[in-house]
């Protein structure tokens, strides 16, 4: 929106003074210019006037033709009912001065959130440099501006130590005052892409490996020793025999003896 002109110039002031356009963001900024633009043409009397000085009408109309000028369709309906520039100017301060308190808590808030923003494990750097620019609107709806300076050292003060190295390397061969936001992600993700294949392909080779020595495994067929129950019966027949003979021998041997003694 072009901001209004005052139709009105002092009379020393070759120029037409702008007025700035009231928005729900700018109120400090706004009634700055708007009380140079007021004392400018002599104005400013009218809403602070010096103690024990009458209020001259004319200069309140004045001043307030200039608010009217300034501020959005939506609020000047209630401007209106207000009768002196004194009171309208009251109470717009009333109304963004109070707005502004709490702009700047919700402000504090974001601060706090956007400070303990941390990536975690399972998340890829996609997603993390979403959350960080979903503050940038954040930011904005509370008046503030979240510059790529900041965004980039979020990001890089906060990722997981694989990319250290990187970040160190970016941060000596780089200017990171002037380093646009999108152009770190980028740098991240390229990383990230490489650490993703070359793990893909361990792990590849890891499966190609086990698979072969699996299929080793099954093809190997170890010698037949003999069986302990061979060896057994071979013993027990050899050892029967060798009981046999001498049970044998023994009996003729007793029988020779006692017919001896008879």
């Amino acid at each position: 929106m072009t901001a209004p002109s005052s139709s009105n110039q002092s009379k020393d002031s070759p120029f037409t003074l702008q007025c700035p356009m009231l928005t729900s963001l700018n109120y400090n900024t706004w009634s700055i210019k708007m009380e140079a633009i007021m004392d400018a043409h002599g104005l400013w009397d009218a809403i602070e006037p010096p103690t024990g000085v009458v209020v001259d009408e004319k200069k309140s109309k004045q001043d307030r033709a200039f608010i009217f000028q300034s501020i959005p369709e939506e609020i000047l309906a209630q401007a209106a009912k207000k009768k002196t520039a004194k009171e309208v100017w009251d109470s717009l301060k009333s109304r963004y001065v109070g707005a502004e308190r709490v702009q700047k808590a919700r402000l504090r808030v974001l601060k706090s959130e956007f400070e303990a923003l941390q990536i975690k494990e399972t998340e890829t750097i996609d997603e993390y440099a979403g959350k960080i620019s979903a503050m940038i609107s954040k930011f904005g709806s509370a008046g503030a501006i979240l510059e790529d300076e900041e965004l980039v050292r979020k990001l890089f003060d906060t990722v997981p130590e694989k990319f250290i190295n990187l970040v160190a390397s970016i941060e000596q061969s780089c200017d990171m005052e002037s380093m646009p936001f999108e152009e770190a992600i980028g740098n991240l993700k390229a990383y990230e892409d490489r650490l993703r294949l070359r793990k893909a392909s361990t792990q590849a080779d890891n499966a190609l490996l086990l698979a072969k020595a699996e299929d080793t495994s099954t093809h190997w067929s170890p010698s037949k020793p003999n069986t302990p129950g061979g060896r057994g019966r071979g013993g027990n027949n050899n050892r029967g025999g060798r009981g046999s003979s001498r049970g044998r021998g023994s009996t003729r041997g007793r029988g020779g003896r006692w017919g001896g003694d008879s």
